[in-house]
């Protein structure tokens, strides 16, 4: 059975550089459950790291975190996220350069939606 069938996680999404590095900050936070990378932001369904790096097809790359929000909070999770990267610089985070490296979070919820507008 698995352990975090009965627990009521939340979703929250963000892109802030290459997605492997960000994915692994999130890993370490007490009340993360699960952390998955990917594209969001783009139009072409299910493409590949080729075509996201190619710029063609708008997407970023993003981590997915399944969190326990009796554990930790959003605004903790958006508080890692501004730390850990550099929001100004726009289309690349350190070495990592293009439009799939911008900073951009996407919301789940009216209230995310909120919280990413009055950090913005």
């Amino acid at each position: 059975m698995d352990s975090t069938q009965n627990l009521n996680l939340e979703i929250a999404t963000f892109g802030g550089g290459c997605f492997w590095c960000t994915e692994a900050f999130y890993e370490r936070v007490d009340g993360v459950h699960k952390v998955v990378s990917g594209y969001a932001g783009g139009t072409v369904k299910n493409p590949t790291y080729e075509q996201v790096c190619d710029e063609t097809t708008g997407h970023a790359e993003v981590i997915q975190i399944s969190y326990d929000p009796k554990v930790v909070s959003y605004d903790e999770l958006m508080e890692i996220f501004f730390k850990t990267h550099d929001p100004t610089t726009l289309n690349r985070q350190g070495a990592d350069v293009g439009t799939q490296y911008r900073s951009v979070i996407f919301y789940h919820n009216d209230e995310q939606k909120k919280k990413a507008e009055y950090y913005k």
